[in-house]
This record gives C-alpha cells, structure tokens and sequence, in this order.
C-alpha cells in the first residue's frame, strides 16, 4: 500500500532531483513558460505554487527562503517584487499545465508549464 508516500522520484537520486526541480523552478520564473515531461512538470508545479505563496507575505524572511530555493538572486527578488503582487488576490493556482501530447523521439508525455495571468 502507498499510503502517504509524496513526491515522485523521476530516475534520480535526491539531490540530482532537487537540482532539477530547482533549476526548472527557477527557468519558470525567468521565462514564465517551458516545456517538460509531465512528470517532471507536476513536481515542479507544486515547487513553484509554494513559492509563490511564501512570496505573496513579501517579508525579510520569505525572500532569504525563497533566495535558498532558486539558483538566481535576481530571480528570486523578482518572483517577490514582480510576480507575488500579480497574484495577491489570488488564492492558489498559480501555475497551469497544458498536456502537449507525445515526444517526437521517445514517445514520453509533454507538457508546457506556465504562469497564470
């Protein structure tokens, strides 16, 4: 049984895996939109919408966590300055995921994740 087993493993050891997700994090927040795996896409979705709401109380202590998470400074400050006051009003949801359909090469599922406007 899997009862409160989280997060899914994506072929990697922990810290490749962090790595990874910290790196598509943060090219979200650079690029507002990217392409991925759907696997891949839903852990980073959940990454990114935790961010956002640490972002949104906008204090001292949110941006040094959100700094510790993102590989890029500048990033990191503009998630806090531009990006959480895009989403104040909003309660969640931050990201959506579009299915693309199959890789061309391996067949795997894609899909585009972006930020919400």
């Amino acid at each position: 049984m899997r009862h409160k087993v989280g997060k899914r493993k994506l072929g990697r050891d922990e810290g490749h895996r962090s790595a990874l997700l910290r790196n598509q994090a943060t090219d979200l927040f650079r690029y507002e939109k990217i392409r991925t795996t759907e696997p891949k896409a839903k852990e980073v979705r959940s990454l990114a919408e935790k961010l956002i709401t640490l972002a949104k109380r906008g204090d001292l202590h949110s941006r040094r966590q959100i700094i510790s998470q993102l590989y890029d400074v500048t990033i990191a400050n503009k998630v806090v300055d531009e990006l959480a006051p895009r989403f104040a009003d909003r309660p969640g949801g931050y990201v959506r995921l579009v299915h693309l359909g199959p890789r061309r090469g391996d067949s795997a599922p894609m899909a585009q994740i972006e930020l919400v406007f």
